[in-house]
């Protein structure tokens, strides 16, 4: 871990561009604390600190930036090197890569490739780009069920410093189609007479063109060091790695939390992302929820005379609509990530609906009960009695519709995310004003 005096001191010769000291300073650093500080430097600090690094370092460094920060290293920039370290890539970090940069510097770079590496990548980008099959790694061994144990063994030595894995290994058919995986384990302490058939366990498998995030919840829910990926034919084409699946879920779970907050994610670190970059992420989110908004400008012009008769109502409207914002927040978070981890379906609405109803209920009255004897003491009991229905009705509501938009996005194709807080917040805030307002006419009789 770098401690705050050292960042200081790598800042203080990047500003004054003084590389005989950056290098001094850069001689023992690792690629993962290289990385750290690189996310949180600009442009132009980011290119003088890489060239800096020694040539080992930078290697793995690259390795480890977001592929975001990788674009902008290499079309950019043109740091010397970068050409030998996209050669060493793994093919699906070298997609990724791709994606970022501009197509006339991506054909250049996997032109340089060699043949066999530029073959590996043809295949990860020949899949849609939020597939497993643009996650996967085709590089792997592949053993047969016909071998022996010390034929399999021998294999993997061969291929020790080629393969993505050697820890989950699929055992395919002649013509290419999954029979099972057997392990590394399994392999070093069964008899090398074995037949590798006799060790080979039911595959865990995901479709290449199977949703990558849905893929990689089921390689870590079930625990599964590597998971095999298959063609529609069952055709076995390339391997999923525990590491890459925590990755896709990382960034899914970041996605989420963006778009629930009312913004695009950010595709660099915090630190490393352009100004403008940001301000668009949040902008547009800003325009529609601003215009969603109006909706509440129209009910409260709608009900202008009931507020002039009795303005003491006007009090109570920052808190009933913040309680029954956060409430279908609430509701809409929790049930979001119920469909990320597979524990609901689009399915499941009228189950969600009926919890979410009693769940609002009583939330309502909890915090009802509480409204009315505070309101009713300071400004009487009849305005204790419209802020207390009106709290049971808005949480009853908004626990309600927060529950069921997830549910609906997710069944329209989108991502349950958008429909979510922002949009939530906005439809509660219009429909829990009508409701105070027509509890406050029925009851005050105004």
């Amino acid at each position: 871990m770098l401690d705050v005096a050292y960042e200081r001191e790598v800042e203080a010769a990047l500003r004054s561009k003084d590389v005989a000291e950056l290098s001094s300073l850069l001689a023992d650093i690792t690629p993962k604390e290289a990385s750290r500080l690189m996310a949180r430097m600009g442009l132009q600090q980011r290119a003088l600190f890489y060239r800096t690094l020694p040539k080992e370092v930078a290697a793995e460094t690259f390795d480890e930036l977001d592929p975001a920060v990788q674009a902008d290293l290499v079309s950019g920039l043109r740091v010397p090197g970068v050409a030998e370290v996209f050669e060493g890539m793994e093919p699906d970090d070298r997609a990724e890569l791709l994606d970022e940069l501009p197509a006339s510097v991506a054909s250049r770079m996997v032109a340089n490739l060699s043949e066999g590496e530029r073959e590996l990548t043809g295949i990860v980008l020949g899949y849609p780009e939020d597939s497993i099959g643009r996650r996967m790694s085709p590089e792997l061994i592949i053993l047969r069920p016909t071998m022996r144990v010390a034929s399999a063994i021998a294999e993997i030595h061969k291929h020790l410093d080629d393969a993505e894995s050697i820890y989950t290994l699929p055992v395919v058919e002649e013509d290419r189609r999954l029979a099972g995986v057997v392990s590394l384990r399994d392999l070093l302490r069964a008899d090398g007479r074995a037949e590798v058939s006799t060790l080979m366990q039911e595959p865990d498998l995901a479709v290449a063109h199977e949703a990558a995030e849905e893929a990689a919840r089921r390689c870590a829910d079930r625990k599964r060091l590597a998971l095999p990926i298959v063609d529609t034919e069952d055709r076995l084409v390339g391997l999923l790695t525990v590491d890459d699946a925590l990755r896709i879920l990382e960034e899914a779970d970041s996605e989420d939390q963006a778009r629930m907050g009312g913004s695009e994610p950010l595709r660099r670190p915090y630190l490393a992302t352009p100004v403008l970059e940001i301000v668009k992420s949040r902008v547009v989110w800003l325009l529609v929820l601003a215009i969603g908004a109006t909706l509440t400008v129209q009910v409260l012009e709608r009900f202008e005379d009931t507020l002039a008769t009795m303005v003491v109502l006007s009090l109570f409207v920052p808190l009933l609509i913040g309680t029954g914002g956060n409430t279908g927040n609430q509701a809409a978070t929790t049930v979001t990530r119920a469909l990320a981890l597979g524990d609901v379906r689009p399915g499941d609405v009228l189950k969600i609906v009926f919890r979410e109803a009693r769940v609002g209920i009583l939330l309502g009255v909890l915090l009802g009960s509480l409204g009315f004897l505070i309101a009713g003491f300071v400004y009487g009991w009849d305005i204790g009695t419209v802020i207390g229905l009106t709290l049971v009705s808005i949480c009853t509501v908004a626990a309600t519709v927060g529950g069921v938009m997830p549910l609906i996005g997710k069944k329209l194709g989108i991502d349950p995310a958008v429909f979510a807080n922002p949009f939530i917040t906005t439809l509660v805030d219009a429909t829990g004003l009508i409701i105070y307002f027509l509890i406050a006419k029925s009851v005050l009789g105004i």
